[in-house]
């Protein structure tokens, strides 16, 4: 069971590595809801909207290995 969670993990990580391109270009990891804070020397992003896309679409991904 461990084993094929982890190999599905890599191909699912190997995936999105090779989709980043695509997804960056759609403006996937700048979505509305995003922190940005720019301040004269410095910049700060946090994509917290971006985690929880992510999030939510891994567990229903998970949910339905589980079936």
């Amino acid at each position: 069971m461990i084993q094929k969670l982890l190999i599905i993990i890599g191909l699912l990580l190997i995936l999105i590595g090779l989709l980043y391109p695509f997804f960056r270009d759609i403006g996937f990891g700048r979505l509305p809801g995003d922190i940005v804070i720019k301040k004269e020397n410095s910049s700060f992003y946090f994509p917290i909207v971006t985690c929880i896309v992510v999030s939510v679409v891994i567990s229903l991904i998970l949910i339905f290995l589980k079936k």
